[in-house]
């Protein structure tokens, strides 16, 4: 980029300019990147040619009102979604698509806003499933003969849900559950995290908690996208937002640059 480039941008952003200038990572790069993605369902257009940068090693904060797009876009980056068009690069490596079975290999994990838990296993073994590699009992088996168990452990602390690991999930509070979810995350040790709206419903204590529990990924370096309505929170967590309308890409940049933009707040804020 030209000097003059540089000046130019900078003194858009001192102005509180909102222009899709490319984000920078610590590192430089952009871990995902999305161009030109398409998704429809039944002729609505859910994705419309959206074309996005998710900075490496930074917390995302994936936001926009109601039908915006924010879940399709996450479950495309998570292979849940198949794109109609398009193209994502993850890393080096450019695709049409991201598959569920390789999530592994780009090491990426998220959770779900419903939740995804096995009701009738215990704390324990809804931990370990996501790291099992066979069937599930057989990899339940091998995953606690090995180095998994030290890392349940610690998530088991992490989560506060040491003294409810022989519980099944269904006994867990509705708090609860949510901490396993994320517990479950965790587990995988992911270079790229999606949480898909991870405050929803939670008192104010569970709140603090998971906010600790990204606090803790921001401190390792790992890259953090989060689906959530509550801006204080988002405000609080994210180094980067993206804000989606009907499918599109309507802002992006810094929070407080971002939460003052004319165009979000008359979308999103309805002010």
């Amino acid at each position: 980029m030209k000097i003059d480039k540089i000046v130019k941008n900078f003194k858009s952003i001192q102005k509180g300019e909102l222009k899709p200038i490319k984000p920078l990572s610590v590192y430089g790069l952009d871990i995902i990147a999305c161009k030109n993605l398409n998704k429809q369902f039944m002729g609505i257009k859910a994705i419309d040619n959206l074309t996005i940068n998710i900075p490496q090693a930074q917390t995302t904060g994936l936001i926009g009102p109601n039908g915006s797009g924010k879940t399709t876009l996450m479950n495309i980056l998570t292979g849940m979604l198949k794109p109609d068009s398009g193209e994502i690069r993850v890393r080096d490596k450019i695709r049409k698509r991201i598959k569920s079975h390789e999530l592994r290999k780009y090491r990426i994990a998220r959770t779900f806003q419903d939740g995804r838990l096995i009701e009738q296993l215990s704390v324990e073994d809804n931990l370990l499933l996501p790291v099992a590699d066979n069937t599930i009992f057989g990899g339940l088996k091998e995953v606690k003969q090995d180095d998994y168990k030290a890392r349940m452990e610690q998530v088991l602390e992490i989560t506060s849900l040491t003294e409810h690991r022989h519980k099944k999930a269904e006994e867990l509070s509705y708090g609860l559950r949510k901490l396993l979810e994320i517990g479950r995350l965790l587990m995988q040790d992911a270079e790229i995290n999606f949480f898909d709206e991870p405050f929803t419903g939670l008192f104010p204590e569970i709140v603090e908690k998971v906010c600790d529990i990204i606090g803790g990924l921001q401190k390792q370096g790992k890259t953090i996208v989060i689906i959530e309505h509550n801006m204080g929170l988002i405000k609080r967590l994210s180094d980067h937002i993206i804000v989606l309308d009907h499918g599109t890409l309507l802002a992006e940049g810094r929070p407080d640059f971002v939460l003052k933009n004319k165009a979000v707040r008359e979308a999103y804020l309805g002010v």
